[in-house]
C-alpha cells in the first residue's frame, strides 16, 4: 500500500467517524474510497464495517450525557439491533451484493421524510407526561435496521433517527445518542462475525479504526452543540446527498 493511499483511507475514516456520530452515512465515504483503491466490495464491506467499530463506540460515549438513566432501553433496543446484525451478516456472505441495495436509496428517503415531519406528528403523539412510548412495532423496526446496518451499513443512523423519532417523544440530541450506540452495536456483531468468514484487509481496518476513533469524538463535540432544527437540517442535506450517491453508483 502506498503512503498516499493509507492518507486518503486515513483520512476517509476520520470523515466517516465524525459523520456516523453527528448523522450517519459514513461508509458512504469510506466504501467508495476503498473500491477506488481496488478493494473488491465484499472485501470493502467488512473492512470498513470492523474499521469503523471504534468511531461508533467513541461517538456513541461522547453522547454519554444524553443517555444518562436509559439503560433499561438501551439494552432492550440493542437487542434488537444485535439479532437484527446478525441477520445482516448471513445475507451478505449469501446473496448477491446488489441485491439489497436497490431499495436502499428508498429507504433512506423513507427516513428523512421521518426525520422532517417529526416535530409536528411527536406533538400529536406526545403523552401528558413526556414519556416515551416504546411498543412492538419500534423493537420490529429496529431490528429491521439492524439486518440492513449488518448487510451495508450505509444510512443506518439516518434511518434510526427517522423511526425512533417518530414513534418516541425524547429530544432529538438523545435519539441521536441512541442512534450511535445501537450503530456501535450493529458494527460491533457484524465486525466480529466478518472477521472468522469473510475476507478483510487488516491494514484498511487498522487505518479506518484509528481515524475514526477521532472522529467519532469530534462528531459527538460538533453534534452535541448543534440546536435541534440545525441538526434535522444537517441530516436531511447529507441524506439527500447519500441518496444521490447510492442513485448514480
Amino acid at each position: 500500500m502506498e503512503w498516499w493511499e493509507c492518507a486518503l483511507i486515513a483520512f476517509a475514516g476520520l470523515w466517516a467517524g465524525t459523520i456516523n456520530t453527528v448523522v450517519g452515512s459514513g461508509t458512504l465515504v469510506t466504501f467508495p474510497v476503498l473500491v477506488a483503491l481496488g478493494y473488491p466490495p465484499v472485501t470493502a464491506t467488512t473492512s470498513n464495517a470492523i474499521g469503523l467499530i471504534t468511531g461508533s463506540f467513541t461517538g456513541a460515549w461522547g453522547y454519554r450525557h444524553e443517555l444518562t438513566g436509559q439503560r433499561g432501553r438501551l439494552v432492550r433496543y440493542g437487542i434488537a439491533s444485535f439479532f437484527g446484525a446478525i441477520g445482516g451478516t448471513v445475507l451478505l456472505l449469501s446473496l448477491p451484493h446488489d441485491a439489497f441495495e436497490a431499495i436502499v436509496p428508498v429507504l433512506v428517503g423513507l427516513s428523512l421524510v421521518l426525520v422532517v415531519v417529526q416535530p409536528f406528528v411527536a406533538k400529536r403523539l406526545k403523552s401528558r407526561d413526556g414519556t416515551a412510548r416504546s411498543g412492538p412495532l419500534l423493537y420490529a423496526l429496529i431490528f429491521l435496521i439492524g439486518i440492513y446496518g449488518g448487510y451495508f451499513t450505509a444510512a443506518q443512523g439516518i434511518m434510526l433517527v427517522g423511526v425512533m423519532g417518530l414513534m418516541l417523544s425524547d429530544p432529538l440530541q438523545r435519539l441521536n445518542g441512541f442512534k450511535n450506540l445501537l450503530s456501535a452495536i450493529v458494527n460491533l456483531v457484524a465486525g466480529l462475525i466478518y472477521a472468522f468468514v469473510a475476507p478483510i484487509s487488516w491494514p484498511v481496518v487498522g487505518l479506518i479504526a484509528a481515524s475514526s476513533t477521532l472522529g467519532g469524538l469530534l462528531g459527538a463535540r460538533i453534534g452535541r452543540r448543534l440546536p435541534p432544527t440545525a441538526l434535522r437540517t444537517v441530516i436531511v442535506l447529507i441524506g439527500a446527498l447519500a441518496i444521490v450517491r447510492l442513485v448514480t453508483e
